[in-house]
């Protein structure tokens, strides 16, 4: 009979050890992440949610809203037809009456203002005169009024040094310093004429002078005078000068007046002869008369740049290029074509524009000729003659 502890229980006395089977190994836990920081977001229902959700179908209460909506849609629709139909059938002289009322109170001239020569407004249907308009001023003429100060100054002209001197003592100076001439007992030039080879600078020189004072600038080319029906030519001559006079002292710059003040009798259609009339009576008179004393008291020529005019006007438009180390303006300084001081701005530029097509930022000697070639085909296709420009100063 074996031994065993008392009642038959299995006891582990002190001492004994344990079978190593009977241990239960511990499995590896990871740690746990540490807690989100912050708020909490929720989650976002999805479909499965939106599916749940029970189907809203409209009630009683909604169907008769809706019907008392359209109820009331359709008595606006009622009165605006209504409304319309009244103006319809408005007397025609109430309406006329109050049209010419509305009419008066957005110009603030009253019909009993209207006077021969003035501009009206006319009614757009029956043809009729419905106001009058303020401002006497043509139009045009408001055009040819120079708002801002041209940016070019005499610094920006190469060469021309008699010419500016010139222009300078018969325009500038009776604007700026008139006691000088009241001094010395003459009276300042009326006006000067420009005259040369196109691209010469007449019109940057006038430009200039218009910087360097404060006169009013009116500026006009010669075409513009001549309008499609006769009488229209005179009478914006005498308006641009009429201006010129209030807007006293000012500078009136006709460009390219030629086109107009051909020989007396020599114009071929009878608005020229009409617009010549009213300048020469306007002018003291325009044409070989226009140019005797008296009149147009200075002529001022410009002739092509010489070589050292070449090379300052080279010099003003390549200052800010950005040039390669083989370009020699000199070869095109001392050219036998002759240039005028547009075709080296356009030399210029058309350089520029060479270097930009073929990506890169410095301008080569080869940009310059290949410019200069195109510069002086499309110059022979489009050959002109002489043009003349006419400075009339009024104090």
């Amino acid at each position: 009979m074996g031994q065993g502890t008392p009642g038959g229980l299995n006891r582990q006395l002190p001492g004994d050890r344990k079978n190593d089977g009977d241990k239960k190994e511990k499995k590896f836990e990871p740690a746990a992440p540490p807690a989100p920081v912050g708020r909490k977001q929720r989650k976002q229902k999805g479909p499965e949610a939106a599916a749940r959700l029970p189907t809203v179908t409209p009630l009683t209460k909604c169907k008769l809203r809706l019907l008392k909506l359209e109820r009331i849609k359709d008595y606006l629709l009622m009165e605006e037809e209504f409304v319309a139909n009244q103006e319809i059938l408005k007397p025609q002289e109430e309406k006329t009456e109050e049209d010419r009322s509305k009419v008066d109170d957005l110009r603030g001239s009253p019909m009993r203002s209207v006077e021969p020569g003035c501009a009206i407004l006319m009614h757009n249907k029956v043809l009729s005169v419905a106001g009058l308009l303020q401002d006497d001023v043509d139009p045009m003429v408001s055009v040819m009024k120079v708002e801002k100060t041209p940016l070019e100054s005499y610094a920006d002209i190469g060469g021309l040094d008699a010419q500016i001197q010139e222009i300078k003592e018969a325009v500038e100076l009776p604007l700026t310093h008139p006691e000088l001439y009241e001094d010395i007992g003459i009276k300042p030039p009326k006006g000067v004429i420009l005259y040369g080879e196109p691209g010469t600078g007449k019109t940057l020189l006038a430009k200039a002078v218009a910087n360097s004072t404060s006169a009013t600038f009116l500026c006009v080319v010669g075409n513009e005078l001549i309008q499609k029906y006769l009488g229209d030519g005179p009478k914006l001559v005498r308006e641009l000068f009429r201006v010129a006079d209030d807007l006293s002292p000012s500078i009136v710059f006709i460009d390219e007046i030629d086109a107009v003040g051909t020989k007396r009798y020599d114009a071929h259609f009878g608005g020229e002869r009409e617009i010549q009339r009213t300048m020469l009576e306007l002018l003291n008179h325009l044409d070989p008369a226009l140019l005797r004393p008296g009149r147009i008291d200075r002529k001022i020529e410009f002739h092509l740049p010489d070589i050292k005019t070449r090379r300052r006007i080279f010099q003003i438009h390549t200052a800010r290029m950005t040039l390669a180390d083989d370009v020699n303006l000199e070869e095109f300084v001392m050219t036998k074509v002759e240039f005028s001081g547009a075709d080296i701005k356009a030399i210029c530029t058309e350089a520029g524009l060479l270097a930009l097509r073929e990506r890169r930022m410095k301008v080569t000697h080869a940009d310059f000729k290949k410019a200069k070639d195109k510069v002086m085909f499309k110059k022979k296709r489009g050959s002109a003659g002489r043009t003349l420009h006419v400075v009339i100063v009024g104090n």
